[in-house]
């Protein structure tokens, strides 16, 4: 076993050891079903599935565990805003109901298009209301709850180590600046584990409970169903890196004040996917969705290979010419599968060709370095000693984790990959001729040259351009 991880918990890499021998138990944080989910999103759930199949190729038999959260979820960090179910009820005029469904098969369905493996289990909010009650009843037995204002807080200053992952101790005013005031609330940063008297009225969706009729914090669901699913400790948890100061930090304080043991021993988060403008976020409108890449002529593939190209743990810009040079690299990819797939398959690797193939596992064991990973990967495309054959092989093992789906195009016609590169080719040009029009000459150039490098060659005639492979 060779997995090393970075651990926010104690902000080291450390040699992955799992409880189980041979068995992990990782949960991950879900979708929040009101609206499709983002590109950022979508990364977030990508570098998931990478550690996933990290696992699996070391050896583990992975329990993944997610929520989706259909109820609950407010649209401030803490207590603070409306829920996001009913303000997406309300603006599509659907019932919560309807839209948690509506929104839930689209999460699905993206996360099929870019070949992320489909949970052990994915378990509703809505489908735990009693376990959830258990778990405020079992922590207001431990006296570590109070009601005020008809909602049943927690008291985060009966749990000492109380934002001991996320630093608070050094951050203190800064995360009590980002808190709406609560007159409620003994202390700014108590949370909300019970409401049963919501500051908007006709609230959607509520439960019976011991405290009266409301509906559960959304900190509360993902302690409650991680420790159905995987016990009282287990071994991975992960998530955005935006959930360490606020969700993640009142999970553990609500999990460990109820057991009395470490609830989590492996903390992964992924870092932010940026535009422009900033992080991509639903809440101010300012995201794109899969669905808008693939109507702009993208694959899904061409967002996954795009995530590749950076670490998970760093920010990573996103620009339509940085995703053309990822389709453009998977494309190259794709063309050089179906070349190599000519020949005769190899059943062995020689000593090149393992060696490549071990820096690979080295990196992805690395932390999820995928970005050098990569580079074994392109030098096997590359090398002018490794026989087709055994090309094949080693591309096929890495791609068990990289997850690109390149065993399938063997199944696919040429003139489809054909027809795939002779349109990103004319998208090219279109980019080019948009330049000139513009007096950007330096950009005409720079496409030029991106596609001399394609081996592709450009002819302005009084026509228009014309394009030729050469």
């Amino acid at each position: 076993m060779k997995m090393k991880l970075f651990n926010t918990a104690t902000r080291t890499k450390e040699l992955f050891h799992s409880i189980n021998d041979n068995k992990v138990g990782m949960y991950c944080c879900g979708p929040t079903v009101y609206n499709y989910a983002h590109i950022g999103n979508l990364r977030t759930y990508i570098f998931e599935d990478l550690l996933r199949r990290a696992l699996e190729l070391d050896g583990y038999e992975i329990n993944h565990v997610m929520n989706v959260t259909d109820v609950g979820h407010l649209t401030g960090d803490g207590d603070d805003g409306e829920d996001k179910m009913v303000k997406s009820s309300r603006e599509k005029k659907m019932s919560v109901w309807d839209i948690a469904d509506f929104y839930t098969k689209a999460f699905f369905h993206d996360t099929q298009r870019l070949n992320i493996k489909y949970p052990s289990i994915a378990c509703k909010a809505t489908d735990h209301i009693q376990e959830m009650i258990d778990l405020v009843t079992r922590l207001e037995e431990k006296g570590y709850t109070y009601t005020a204002g008809g909602n049943v807080y927690f008291d985060i200053s009966k749990f000492p180590a109380y934002g001991k992952m996320a630093l608070l101790d050094r951050q203190e005013l800064m995360a009590g600046a980002r808190i709406l005031v609560d007159e409620n609330k003994k202390n700014p940063n108590d949370f909300v584990l019970w409401f049963t008297n919501s500051k908007f009225e006709n609230q959607a969706m509520v439960w019976d409970s011991p405290w009266g009729k409301g509906y559960p914090g959304w900190h509360l669901e993902c302690s409650a169903m991680s420790m159905k699913y995987l016990g009282e400790t287990f071994d991975i948890h992960c998530g955005g890196i935006d959930h360490i100061p606020v969700h993640h930090t009142n999970e553990i304080a609500q999990s460990e004040a109820a057991t009395g043991k470490k609830w989590v021993n492996y903390w992964i988060h992924g870092e932010f996917l940026l535009m422009d403008t900033g992080k991509m976020s639903k809440s101010k409108g300012s995201f794109i969705t899969l669905q808008t890449l693939v109507d702009e002529g993208y694959d899904p593939m061409d967002y996954r290979f795009f995530c590749l190209s950076g670490h998970y743990r760093s920010q990573l810009m996103f620009k339509r010419e940085s995703l053309d040079a990822a389709r453009n690299a998977r494309l190259k990819l794709v063309k050089k599968v179906k070349e190599f797939s000519k020949g005769e398959p190899s059943t062995s690797l020689g000593t090149e060709a393992a060696r490549l193939l071990e820096d690979f596992n080295n990196a992805i064991f690395d932390d999820l370095n995928i970005p050098k990973a990569l580079a074994s990967l392109w030098a096997v495309v590359k090398s002018d000693t490794i026989s087709d054959g055994e090309k094949i092989k080693a591309i096929f093992e890495m791609d068990k984790i990289l997850g690109l789906n390149l065993e399938s195009i063997l199944d696919e016609k040429d003139e489809i990959i054909d027809n795939d590169l002779a349109a990103e080719i004319q998208k090219l040009v279109d980019q080019r001729i948009e330049a000139k029009r513009a007096k950007d000459y330096a950009e005409a150039d720079r496409i030029r040259s991106i596609l001399l490098e394609q081996g592709v060659v450009l002819k302005d005639t009084p026509e228009g351009t014309v394009w030729e492979k050469v």
